[in-house]
This record gives C-alpha cells, sequence and structure tokens, in this order.
C-alpha cells in the first residue's frame, strides 16, 4: 500500500500523498496495538497486595494480568519474610519447650538435639506448597499471570522484561502498582548475605551461628534473633533507640524486654553501629552510643541487619510518567489508592501506612472494588500488628502514650496470664492484656496483647474496635471457660467496671 502511493505521488501531488501515507501508516500502528488485547487491570507485583487483588479482581469479573519478576508469587511474605520466618518459629519454639519444659510436664526422653538441615526443607516445602497453591488461585479466578519485571511505559501500558529474555508490552485501562519493599541498608555495613545478612539470608543460613549479632529491635530483629537464641546461638541485639519495638505500648514493651532477656537474649540499647566488615571467619562490628562516645568493637559469627523496609520502587519507571513520591520515597496516592497519574493506583508497603502483609491484602481488595466501580476501604486504625516471638506480641488501636499525646481522656484496665486458668494449666503465663478506653464513653481506644497466642486472639479486639464497641461490650460478652481469651474479657473488666474477677 506504502510503495502504491509513492507511485501515485505525480498524480495525487506531493502534498495529498504524504497526507494519505501517514494516515496510512497510523492506521497500521493502530492495528498493531489492537494486536495486544486490552486488559482492564494489570498489577504489577505477585506479593501478597499483588495476588490478592489479582484474585479479587477476577472475582469481580475483571479482565485481569499480574506480572510479577521473582518467578514466584508471595512475594517476600511467602518466599523470604512471613512464611519462613514462622516456620522456623515453630520448629525453634518445639525445640526449646522440648529442652527446657517438658520434665515440667512429666515427659521424659533422651538425647535430644535437632537437624538444622531438616529444620530448613520443612521450611522450603511450606513455602512451596503455598507458592503453587497460588499459582493454581490466579488461574481459578481467570487471571494471567506473566513471569517477568513490569516498568511503566504510559499510564495505561506496561513493559515487560521476562525471565525468558524477552521483552513485550501489554495494555490496560488500568495499572496497579504493587511492588511492596526491600530491605533498608545500613551504611557501612555492606550485606553478603553469608556472614553480614538481611532477614533473607539469615533464613537461609547453612548452621547454626555460635554467636549472632541482631542490629534492630524490631519485629524481624526481634523474631529471628528468638529462633537462633533458641537453637544455641548466644544473640545480642543493638539497637539505635532506647526501647525495643517503639511503636508497641510502653508498659507492655518492657515486659516483653524483661521476659525475652529472661530467655537469653541480650540487648544493648541506645547504640549505633558505625562499621560492619568480614575479618577472616568473623563479622567485626564498630559501635558507639547513639549521643556520642567513643567507639568500642564488637565480634560475632553472623551479623544479621534488621532496621526496617524502604518502598521497593526502582526500575518501575514512575519518573517517566509523571508519578509522584513523597520526601520517604513513597508513592503518593489520594483516599482511593489513585496516583497522579489517574489511572494508576498504588497498594502496600509502597503507599503510607504500616509495612504489613495483610494491610497490603486489603489495600489490593479496595483498590481493585474501586476500579470496578464499587466502594473499597481500608480503616488503617484497626490493622493489627503481631511480634511472633513466644509470647507473642499482638496490638490494635491506640498505645496509652499515643492517647496521651492526642490529648485523650483515658483509663486503663490490665489482666495477667498468672491468673488465666488456662494458662496456668498448660504451664504459659508469661504477658497479659491491656486495654485503653475513653475515660467519659467508655469507648475501645486500643488492646494489647502479650502471650500465648496472643496473634489469634487479637481479632476479638479488631472487631470490636471496628464496630466501635465499649469495653463493657467485650466485659459483658461471654468467654469460654477455660481459655486464654478470658484474659481479654477480664481485662475490659477492669477497664469498664475498675476490677477484675479474678485478679
Amino acid at each position: 500500500m506504502v510503495s502504491a502511493l509513492l507511485t501515485a505521488l505525480p498524480t495525487l501531488g506531493r502534498r495529498g500523498a504524504t497526507r494519505s501515507l501517514l494516515a496510512t501508516l497510523s492506521c497500521q500502528r493502530a492495528l498493531s496495538a489492537a494486536a495486544t488485547p486490552e486488559k482492564d487491570v494489570i498489577i504489577i507485583g505477585g506479593g501478597p497486595g499483588g495476588y490478592v487483588a489479582a484474585i479479587k479482581a477476577g472475582q469481580l469479573g475483571l479482565s485481569v494480568t499480574c506480572v510479577e519478576g521473582r518467578g514466584a508469587l508471595g512475594g517476600t511474605c511467602l518466599n523470604v519474610g512471613c512464611i519462613p520466618s514462622k516456620a522456623l518459629l515453630n520448629s525453634s519454639h518445639m525445640y526449646a519447650e522440648a529442652k527446657n519444659h517438658f520434665s515440667e510436664y512429666g515427659i521424659k526422653f533422651g538425647d535430644l538435639s535437632y537437624d538444622f538441615t531438616a529444620v530448613q526443607k520443612q521450611k522450603d516445602t511450606a513455602v512451596a506448597g503455598l507458592t503453587k497453591g497460588i499459582e493454581g488461585l490466579l488461574k481459578k479466578n481467570k487471571v494471567e499471570y506473566v513471569k517477568g519485571w513490569g516498568k511503566l511505559v504510559s499510564g495505561t501500558e506496561v513493559e515487560v522484561a521476562a525471565l525468558d529474555g524477552t521483552t513485550s508490552r501489554l495494555r490496560a485501562k488500568n495499572i496497579l502498582l504493587a511492588t511492596g519493599s526491600e530491605v533498608t541498608p545500613l551504611p557501612g555495613v555492606p550485606i553478603d548475605e553469608e556472614k553480614i545478612v538481611s532477614s533473607t539470608g539469615a533464613l537461609a543460613l547453612k548452621a547454626v551461628p555460635p554467636e549472632m549479632v541482631v542490629i534492630g529491635a524490631g519485629y524481624i530483629g526481634l523474631e529471628m534473633g528468638s529462633v537462633y537464641q533458641r537453637l544455641g546461638s548466644k544473640v545480642t541485639v543493638v539497637e539505635f533507640l532506647d526501647n525495643i519495638v517503639p511503636t508497641m505500648d510502653a508498659e507492655v514493651r518492657r515486659t516483653f524486654q524483661r521476659t525475652l532477656e529472661k530467655q537469653g537474649l541480650k540487648f544493648k540499647m541506645g547504640t549505633k553501629v558505625t562499621k560492619g566488615e568480614v575479618v577472616g571467619d568473623k563479622v567485626k562490628l564498630t559501635l558507639e552510643a547513639s549521643k556520642g562516645g567513643a567507639p568500642q568493637t564488637m565480634e560475632c559469627d553472623v551479623c544479621l541487619v534488621a532496621i526496617g523496609r524502604r518502598p521497593y520502587a526502582k526500575g518501575l519507571g514512575l519518573d517517566a510518567v509523571g508519578v509522584k513520591l513523597d520526601a520517604r520515597g513513597r508513592v503518593e496516592v489520594d483516599s482511593h489508592f489513585r496516583t497522579s497519574v489517574p489511572s494508576v493506583y498504588a497498594i502496600g508497603d509502597l503507599i503510607p501506612g504500616p509495612m504489613l502483609a495483610h494491610k497490603a491484602e486489603e489495600d489490593g481488595v479496595a483498590a481493585v472494588e474501586i476500579i470496578a466501580g464499587k466502594h473499597g476501604h481500608v480503616n488503617y486504625a484497626t490493622v493489627p500488628s503481631i511480634c511472633y516471638t513466644h509470647p507473642e506480641v499482638a496490638s490494635v488501636g491506640l498505645t496509652e502514650d499515643e492517647a496521651k499525646a492526642k490529648g485523650l481522656e483515658y483509663k486503663t484496665g490490665k489482666f495477667s496470664f498468672m491468673a488465666n486458668s488456662r494458662a496456668r494449666a498448660v504451664g504459659d503465663t508469661d504477658g497479659m492484656v491491656k486495654i485503653v478506653a475513653d475515660k467519659k464513653t467508655d469507648k475501645l481506644l486500643g488492646v494489647h496483647i502479650m502471650g500465648p497466642n496472643a496473634g489469634e486472639m487479637i481479632h476479638e479486639a479488631v472487631l470490636a474496635l471496628e464496630y466501635g464497641a465499649s469495653a463493657e461490650d467485650i466485659a459483658r460478652t461471654c468467654h469460654g471457660h477455660p481459655t486464654l481469651s478470658e484474659a481479654v474479657k477480664e481485662a475490659a473488666l477492669a477497664t469498664s467496671f475498675g476490677k477484675a474477677i479474678h485478679m
């Protein structure tokens, strides 16, 4: 067709033929673009936020493609985070219980040992099974799964560098960014994932190190430190601040630290690490007081850097299409998860809010509901936080200090697991339930649980806060006996009426 137009130039005239040629080429480009079917939504990232969003989108009848570059679905959480760490926590907890407490229950046995290779294998088997399960769920809900790294080309186009080396472009009416977060590096302490490790390397150690230093007393550092301490490591946690887990209620936090110290964890608070290097088969760390002071050195076999996580936005082409970031590198979104580019949305660790897998899942569901023309919403005030040590620590809502900072008139009530019949019967009595409520209205403001199965028990409080319940509502709700959950009822009695029954 093009050659025919060129032949006709003398007849048509140069100007007319040129117009015809351009129109033809434009038509050909349009036909080429149309060869790639336009989806309703493309999701970049197959972690908890991305794959859940993809499934929900499929359930809502949207055509959807999920692009994931890891080669396995589930993101950090399933592959190198939540799930494998909980597997190691469970294995190490069972070993520690057998070693330290079985005799209290009248259970006797000979020499006790563990096979660390088998411990790691059980973890890997759990991860592999869950990953395949997610692939099955995507297929069941008619989600196209593309293995590759996605990058924005425009507000409706994504370029995918596939794992097989090919490159392609996908088109959609809407694009949802769900690429999660990555480990925050510590200047001067280069991670090699063998001697100086991130949480990823800590999950894949080939042997239990005799001595481990954990930099950072947050959830990840305390969980992984607990794993290796139970298995025989001498673990020291170095924290820049004067408190562990600064987001935790102060009273609960102090009790929690004392309990971890009784288990064998050591803490160096108010201390910063300025340098880390591998010397021979040891890691040599240079430390100094956070407020300044003479440097000191410390050696260990493995050092875990666990100072937090940051949004993973590199390589997404955000600048090129005009997606704005805030000062902390998070994607700016409105109340509908929409970025500065109207057809591009973002969820999970990429945007403000708690960096938690379950928060990302809720974001994903709400975002695709909005894309589908429905009403999606996430109440970040009722997103629970859980530390999976033993005892566990779980919380939702305001801490006492936060209520005080807001100028609220509040009251508190507490109940110790030492006075809970189920905890006493099973010999697991460390911890307490603490409730913060409005002093005048009795409305719940926050609930904090440190104790066995706290991560399961917290959801009674989550539901209560979501529905605007009072402490008295929980206090007057019948709880089964004997259960650990009775401690929540007793704490509610202490909050609403000033006295618990069993304390």
